[in-house]
C-alpha cells in the first residue's frame, strides 16, 4: 500500500472514529440531562473519550504519510459517517433537510480546505502564542456565557457552545503544529511546557463544551458545527500568522469564499430544521380533548353515587342523561311538611310585627 492510500485509510477510519465520540456524545446527553460537562459516572462518555482520541491519533498518522490539502478535507466527512451510524445503531433518523445541510457543509468545508495552499514548516514566537492564547480563551469564555444566556432557546445555545468548541480544537491544533516544529528544530523541552499547557487546557475545553452542546439540540446540527469551526478557524490562524495562502490566486479566493458560504448555509439549514422540529413538536405537545372525557365521566359518577344533592352540569353529556333515566328515575315531587310549617310559622311572626306596628 502506497503512502498516499494510507493517508487516505487512516483519515477515513479517523472520522469514523470521531464520529462515534459524537453519537455516545449526544447519547449521554439526551440521558442525563442534569450533568452538562463531566459526566463522569458514564461508561459511555469515557467510551466517547477514548473514541475521540483514537480519532486525533490517526489524524495525525494521516497527516505523517500524506499531505495536509489531503487529509484536511477527508476529516470533514465525519458528520457524513455519523448521521447513517445514528441511524443504525442508536435508531436516531436524520431527516432530508439535516442530510441536505450536512452535505452542504462537509462540501462547503472540503473546497474550502482544498483551496488552501500550506507553506513551509513556520512556528510563533512568545508574542504571538500569548496573544493567540488570551484571544482565544475570552473568545471561548464569551461564547460560552452568551450560550448560557439564551438557555431558553436550546439549539442556538448549542451551537453557540459548539463554536466554542469548535474554536478550542481549532487553536489546540495550531499549538500542537508550533510545539511539532519546535521539536523537529531541536528546542529544549522547558520551552514546549507553556504550549503544552495551552493545548491541554483547550482540548479539555472543547471536549467538555461539546458535551454540553449536545444537551436538547441532537446530533446533527452540534457536530456540524464543530466540524466546520475547528479546521475553518485553524485555516484562519494559517492564513494570518504562518503566511499560508490560497491557490490559483485571485480565482482560489473567490472559489474559497464561496466554499464558505455553502458550508454556513449548510449549519444554517441544519440549525433551522431543528428548531422547526422542536417548533412543530411543542405546538402538537397540548393534551387532546379525548383525554379528559374519562376522567369527566368519572367525577360525574362520583357526583351522582355521594349523598345530599347533586348539582347539575353546566352543559350534561351522555353519561349524565344514562344516569338519569336509567339509574334514577323520575319521582313525582310531594310537599315536604318542614317547608310548609316554615312559611306558616313566618308568616304569624309576620302578623305580629304588623299588630305591634298598628
Amino acid at each position: 500500500m502506497s503512502a498516499l492510500a494510507l493517508s487516505v485509510l487512516l483519515s477515513l477510519v479517523s472520522a469514523v472514529a470521531y464520529a462515534g465520540g459524537a453519537i455516545l456524545q449526544e447519547r449521554v446527553a439526551a440521558t442525563t440531562p442534569e450533568q452538562r460537562y463531566v459526566p463522569l459516572r458514564r461508561g459511555a462518555w469515557w467510551a466517547a473519550i477514548a473514541l475521540n482520541g483514537l480519532g486525533a491519533l490517526l489524524h495525525v498518522a494521516a497527516l505523517a504519510y500524506g499531505p495536509l490539502s489531503l487529509v484536511q478535507p477527508l476529516g470533514a466527512l465525519t458528520i457524513v459517517f455519523a448521521l447513517p451510524m445514528a441511524a443504525l445503531f442508536v435508531r436516531r433518523r436524520a431527516g432530508a433537510t439535516a442530510w441536505r445541510g450536512a452535505i452542504m457543509a462537509t462540501v462547503g468545508l472540503a473546497g474550502l480546505l482544498s483551496l488552501t495552499s500550506a507553506s513551509g514548516a513556520q512556528s510563533l514566537d512568545g508574542a504571538e502564542r500569548l496573544v493567540l492564547a488570551l484571544a482565544t480563551g475570552g473568545g471561548v469564555l464569551a461564547l460560552t456565557v452568551a450560550a448560557h444566556a439564551v438557555h431558553r432557546h436550546p439549539v442556538v445555545r448549542s451551537v453557540m457552545l459548539a463554536c466554542a468548541a469548535g474554536a478550542a480544537f481549532g487553536i489546540a491544533s495550531v499549538f500542537t503544529k508550533t510545539v511539532a516544529v519546535d521539536w523537529e528544530e531541536g528546542t529544549a523541552f522547558a520551552r514546549h511546557l507553556p504550549s503544552l499547557g495551552v493545548i491541554a487546557v483547550l482540548a479539555a475545553a472543547g471536549v467538555l463544551i461539546s458535551q454540553a452542546s449536545y444537551r436538547g439540540a441532537g446530533l446533527a446540527a452540534p457536530l456540524s458545527t464543530v466540524t466546520v469551526v475547528n479546521p475553518v478557524v485553524a485555516a484562519a490562524v494559517g492564513l494570518t500568522l504562518f503566511g499560508e495562502t490560497f491557490r490559483y490566486g485571485t480565482m482560489g479566493t473567490v472559489l474559497a469564499l464561496g466554499c464558505g458560504v455553502v458550508a454556513t448555509g449548510g449549519l444554517i439549514l441544519l440549525t433551522s430544521e431543528r428548531i422547526a422540529r422542536e417548533t412543530s413538536t411543542g405546538s402538537g405537545g397540548g393534551q387532546p380533548a379525548s383525554a379528559s372525557e374519562p376522567e369527566e365521566a368519572a367525577e360525574a359518577s362520583a357526583a351522582v353515587a355521594s349523598p345530599g344533592p347533586v348539582p347539575a352540569p353546566a352543559a350534561p353529556g351522555p353519561v349524565e342523561s344514562w344516569f338519569r333515566a336509567e339509574v334514577l328515575p323520575a319521582v313525582p315531587s310531594q310537599p315536604v311538611p318542614g317547608a310548609s310549617a316554615h312559611r306558616r310559622v313566618a308568616h304569624r311572626h309576620s302578623r305580629r310585627r304588623e299588630r305591634i306596628g298598628s
